[in-house]
């Protein structure tokens, strides 16, 4: 779990070329309980929910916020201010390791918003949180994250084993230290400005 002596921010803000991401707000909820409805979009991060208890996950993402000081952000287009996901660092409690984590509205799939979200987030949790290493635990039929996650640098580790109630949910664990995110990032943002001059 976050230590004591880790910041406590509750209002980080981080921006992307194309993205806000923010902490949770309660302005959130209905297109976070669209995409729970979604058997697709909620297939690797719980399956399908009904309003019910997608309130109860956005409050509780809200005051993980409040409590530990860090949770995944809400993202939104900068151009509409769309909500389409939830992407950023979390540990759970009993969680495999520090981990990044994504989940978008279908609506915001095959752009590259995961990617860019994630790089952000990853600066975030090397640079401001002081992590060491970030995970991503991964279903292994969970090819779209999948390749996020090797576009982000990370390697596959190994099976993975979460908490209760997901102790029965196959995983693999992604991940990558610090020093290996940074020399990474460099080819990441290389690419990225090839990608823009070329209008991808």
């Amino acid at each position: 779990m976050l230590s004591r002596s880790a910041p406590i921010l509750t209002e980080p803000v981080l921006t992307t070329a194309r993205l806000i991401l923010r902490p949770t707000a309660l302005s959130d909820f209905p297109r976070w309980a669209e995409m729970m409805a979604d058997p697709e979009a909620a297939r690797h991060i719980g399956g399908v929910q009904p309003p019910a208890v997608v309130w109860r996950a956005v409050m509780g993402m809200a005051g993980a916020w409040v409590l530990a000081g860090v949770a995944m952000f809400s993202v939104l287009e900068r151009t509409s201010g769309r909500w389409i996901g939830r992407v950023g660092p979390w540990q759970p409690y009993g969680w495999p390791g520090t981990e990044v984590g994504w989940a978008l509205h279908r609506d915001a799939w095959g752009q590259g918003y995961a990617t860019e979200a994630a790089a952000a987030c990853l600066d975030y949790a090397f640079d401001i949180l002081g992590w060491e290493e970030v995970i991503h635990a991964i279903a292994p039929d969970n090819l779209a994250s999948q390749r996020v996650a090797r576009r982000l640098g990370a390697q596959r580790r190994g099976p993975g084993r979460l908490p209760e109630p997901y102790q029965h949910d196959v995983v693999e664990i992604w991940g990558q230290s610090r020093a290996e995110w940074h020399t990474h990032r460099q080819q990441l943002d290389w690419y990225q400005n090839l990608a823009d001059k070329r209008g991808l």
